[in-house]
């Protein structure tokens, strides 16, 4: 099953994602989303330090971060050197297979399309009614999912 996820483009809507879950019973296990292609731009290193800083804030939020590589396939497998364990590449690549066997052999997984999330662009994370949508996607999510962590 796939936890609720959660689109961010920036470090403050990955640490929003993790101070909402932090609210809600348990918490759930989250999953949180780069933007498309974020690997090419911002790329891997980046998107990773923004993951980092807002678990640093929540460390007691489960969570999963997949990073979006779109049609890079060659930083798709950058991203797997330099650890990343779930990636999203688009499925119709014709190296979409290669890519996905180097992952498997690292234990990590590839998916071929990105999963349905939550984009928290335009939400104004100021205020409690976003806060309070962020956290009811994470309860439908969960609810639906069965997601735990």
């Amino acid at each position: 099953m796939t936890p609720p996820a959660l689109l961010f483009r920036r470090a403050d809507e990955a640490a929003a994602a993790l101070a909402a879950a932090a609210t809600l019973p348990g918490p759930p296990l989250l999953l949180l989303l780069s933007a498309p292609a974020a690997a090419a731009w911002p790329g891997a290193a980046v998107i990773a330090a923004m993951v980092a800083g807002a678990a640093s804030r929540h460390p007691g939020v489960p969570h999963r971060a997949a990073l979006d590589c779109g049609t890079a396939a060659g930083l798709a497998l950058d991203a797997l050197r330099q650890g990343w364990r779930l990636l999203v590449l688009e499925g119709t690549h014709p190296a979409f297979p290669q890519v996905a066997g180097a992952a498997s052999s690292l234990g990590a997984t590839v998916l071929p399309e990105a999963p349905l999330a939550l984009d928290l662009a335009g939400l104004d994370l100021r205020r409690p009614a976003a806060r309070a949508i962020i956290a009811g996607h994470i309860l439908r999510h969960t609810a639906a999912s069965g997601s735990t962590p």
